[in-house]
């Protein structure tokens, strides 16, 4: 069950060297920059390494040789490595900030453009809290790694190799000495590696689950407030993150094994290189011992940083999968191969043989077949969860049927393109949805080039243009997010002239006028008439007075269709359209 803010994802698939390959594929338009930095970096550390030795020639030669000028100049050259070394190391820094930024705006947009195309399915089985987590706080957290991480791991190789080449060149003996405390650190990383993986997978569970709560909360905060269950919600909340602060705990044990293991390793390593050049290898001078204690230091500290980069990298991994799963969500409703643009459509519309289910438990239609000519007006009534906007759905195509066909004008809409399907519909679900922005925005929303001409037509027709005009600013009015300074019946009816700004072909409207007052209502029922004149238009609507005037009335129920037929003829008919008559006009008349 993944619609439960508190139900966590599964953790049970091992580690899959893929997500850092697709990672690579990101970082190859890059690589340009990414070479620049590498040979900056490979020369600071070149250079930086020239110091032990400037060191060990000043001890060993110069100071007993009392040659104060060439000291001089070792002092300067050893002060110029440091300085060619923190200007190369900057600059590869800024090289390698803009190309992880540049990566984390290219992943971030694949997950935006990817959400896009999901279908209605995917969001109805989710917390939406948990979709922004892995867009938002995930990708962060994938952007602190590409940029300190990625290309610091690969540099701190190269200080390795570099450093080891060094330190053989001095002296091998005691480059063995340093070298014997790897196979002591390698055991432990061996040792903690899954517990990390597999705590950091909670952290980042624990968190998905905190962030879908606290956004469902905030969606719904009216209902809180008005059912007075702060109290229980601050428990739950704190539960959530009770437990999120937990595992972020737990995980940190594990990572901060590593790093005084290793600062310990090499403590002891530094001592006993000393121990080693004075009683084991006698014969090392001193100037050898002072410089292979300094190639020690910088030995084990890209050891140690790569230990802090492993723990890094482990988070990492536990927020790339949950990014790239989300990317491999497949996108069941698509342009099929070969799929062609869709002409100018008429609105001759037919169901052919149509099975349709949203999971295998319940068919919510099945074998629906049916045939509406051009500009016929549709009402579609029937019980709670019949599949009335199934129907409606499943011909904008939604959904995929599980079987049989949807033709507009003879041509099955699974064989055309979205977009040329969608573009000539006008669509208005129950969710009467607003976007932050201004009135003329929103309802441009549904066609971009619209004219302002087009936009006081549309909101004329559905009655909103009075009202709009009464607003301080007009069409220019801000609307907050999901327009929660509007009455549910403005919303409603901007929402409604969005639909109809782009003149469609095809009119579905879905509860279009639930929210509106009776009068607007009566207002309404005679632009609705100008309005479905000539169009193709399915109306799904509580209210039978809006439809009583339709074409065609179905009645949908049992997977199908049981009745069809206008208002008188059902009526007359005494079946299931006259009992639902029946009791409505019964519960309007107790309700007045």
């Amino acid at each position: 069950m993944r619609n439960k803010f508190d139900v966590d994802e599964n953790l049970d698939t091992p580690f899959d060297i893929r997500h850092l390959k697709r990672v690579g594929v990101y970082l190859k338009r890059y690589k340009r920059k990414m070479i620049i930095s590498l040979l900056l970096s490979a020369l600071a550390i070149v250079v930086g390494l020239l110091g032990p030795f400037i060191t060990k020639y000043a001890i060993d030669t110069v100071i007993p040789a009392k040659d104060y000028g060439m000291l001089v100049l070792l002092a300067a050259a050893l002060l110029a490595t440091i300085i060619v070394s923190i200007v190369f190391t900057k600059k590869r820094a800024v090289l390698m900030t803009e190309v992880s930024q540049d990566v984390i705006f290219d992943i971030r947009t694949d997950l935006y453009k990817h959400l896009q195309e999901l279908p209605f399915e995917y969001y109805d089985s989710r917390p939406h809290g948990k979709i922004l987590v892995r867009v938002i706080n995930y990708v962060n957290s994938v952007s602190d790694f590409l940029s300190n991480g990625i290309i610091n791991f690969i540099l701190e190789l190269f200080s390795l190799i570099f450093i080891l080449v060094f330190m053989f060149v001095m002296d091998w003996q005691m480059a063995l000495v340093i070298m014997t405390g790897v196979p002591v650190l390698a055991v432990i990383v061996l040792s903690i590696k899954n517990k990390q993986r597999k705590s950091w997978q909670q952290v980042s569970n624990k968190n998905s689950n905190l962030n879908a709560y606290l956004h469902e909360g905030l969606e719904g905060v009216k209902v809180t407030q008005m059912f007075a269950r702060e109290e229980v919600n601050n428990e739950i909340f704190e539960k959530l993150s009770d437990k999120s602060r937990k595992t972020w705990l737990y995980a940190v044990i594990w990572n901060n094994i590593l790093w005084p293991a290793t600062d310990t390793i090499a403590i002891s390593i530094s001592a006993l290189i000393y121990i080693a050049g004075l009683l084991i290898f006698p014969g090392v001078s001193f100037g050898t011992i002072v410089g292979m204690g300094g190639y020690a230091s910088r030995f084990w500290q890209p050891i140690m940083n790569i230990a802090n980069l492993y723990n890094n990298f482990i988070n990492t991994v536990a927020y790339l999968e949950r990014i790239f799963e989300l990317l491999d969500e497949p996108v069941a409703v698509k342009d099929k191969d070969g799929a062609v643009e869709l002409g100018a459509i008429k609105g001759d519309l037919s169901f052919d043989n149509v099975t349709f289910s949203y999971d295998e438990s319940a068919v919510i239609l099945e074998n629906l077949s049916f045939n509406i000519k051009q500009g016929e007006s549709v009402a579609l009534v029937g019980p709670t969860g019949a599949g009335k906007s199934t129907i409606v759905n499943l011909i904008s195509r939604f959904y995929n049927v599980n079987s049989g066909r949807v033709l507009i004008d003879n041509t099955d809409i699974a064989d055309v393109t979205l977009h040329s399907l969608r573009s000539q519909m006008g669509i208005m679900l129950q969710d009467s949805f607003v976007f932050t922005g201004t009135v003329r925005e929103n309802i441009r929303y549904g066609k971009l080039n619209a004219t302002d001409e087009e936009i006081y037509k549309a909101a004329k027709i559905v009655c909103a243009d009075e009202f709009i005009r009464k607003f301080p600013d007009g069409y220019e009015t801000m609307i907050t997010e999901r327009g929660t300074a509007l009455s549910q019946g403005q919303r409603q009816l901007i929402t409604f002239a969005r639909t109809l700004v782009s003149d469609p072909k095809i009119l579905i409207l879905d509860e279009a006028t639930s929210s509106i007052d009776a009068k607007t209502e009566r207002d309404l029922q005679t632009a609705l008439a100008h309005v479905l004149k000539g169009r193709t238009s399915f109306i799904i609507a509580h209210r039978l007075s809006t439809i009583r005037n339709c074409d065609k009335i179905m009645y949908v129920s049992n997977r199908g269709i049981t009745e069809c037929g206008t208002h008188d003829e059902l009526i007359a008919k005494h079946g299931d359209y006259y009992d639902l008559y029946n009791a409505r006009s019964t519960k309007t008349v107790k309700s007045a």
